[in-house]
């Protein structure tokens, strides 16, 4: 039995609200005759996948792409505790487990850490953690947090420099759980490091669905449809912002 097709087209979208103005978002548009009247749109690595109706204008397609769009940032944003945030928890980490004498003057989330998992600069007391950790469980963060507080006390990786940490109940749960990241990312090498730096993860995967109000074709049911648990996955490609290309109707690769 055949199916019927979708189509699919990419296109650089503007970046959402809140995000640098150079950003781009590389969103694939895919239109199925089978979808009757939800929008649905989730993040797939760095583009963002949004399945909206076959009969959707292309208004409506820039106005319900955008509309997900920021929708899934605010999401995002949510669910992802802020610089503030991670002041506060490690004060509170440093008064339980350190007995307050770490004092950052800093603690931060940075995108440019590398295979790193945080670190510590001793001249200025700054700690920066990798955005790679957001989406991990909170006793890993937590982990990761003392780690770096605990280089304020001390800056290697010696006997009195592992003595802070014993305070912490997970401490080798944590280290667990990194190393099996760094295991399966590095192709299963049996090497990592003592520190938490060396981790690279996905961000948690958010999908989100609207069901806006679509004019219904003519002689069509009003009657709610029902809809495959997945829209299949064609293939696709990005181009350059403001461009949309559209792509002949072809049968769903299975």
């Amino acid at each position: 039995m055949s199916r019927r097709p979708t189509t699919v087209c990419a296109v650089a979208y503007e970046a959402e609200r809140g995000a640098a103005q150079s950003a781009e978002t590389y969103v694939e548009v895919r239109r199925s005759r089978r979808r009757k009247s939800t929008v649905s749109a989730y993040r797939d690595g760095e583009r963002t996948i949004v399945s909206i109706p076959a009969r959707f204008t292309r208004a409506q397609e820039r106005e319900w792409v955008q509309r997900m769009l920021d929708r899934l940032a605010d999401k995002e944003r949510r669910r992802r505790p802020s610089d503030d945030q991670l002041v506060a928890r490690a004060t509170e980490l440093s008064a339980k487990y350190l007995d307050g004498r770490a004092r950052p003057t800093s603690v931060r989330w940075s995108s440019n850490q590398g295979r790193r998992w945080g670190s510590c600069t001793l001249i200025d007391g700054s700690i920066r953690i990798s955005t790679r950790v957001q989406g991990m469980p909170e006793w890993v963060l937590d982990y990761v947090l003392l780690h770096e507080l605990a280089h304020l006390l001390h800056a290697g990786h010696g006997p009195g420099f592992w003595a802070l940490l014993e305070a912490y109940p997970r401490t080798e749960r944590a280290k667990g759980f990194l190393e099996g990241v760094s295991f399966s990312r590095d192709g299963g090498s049996a090497e990592t490091p003592d520190s938490p730096d060396d981790v690279q993860d996905a961000p948690p995967h958010v999908e989100i669905e609207a069901h806006p109000t679509v004019p219904a074709e003519p002689g069509a049911s009003t009657a709610p449809s029902q809809e495959p648990a997945a829209e299949p996955t064609p293939d696709r490609h990005a181009v350059p912002a403001r461009r949309v290309v559209q792509g002949p109707e072809r049968e769903p690769a299975r």
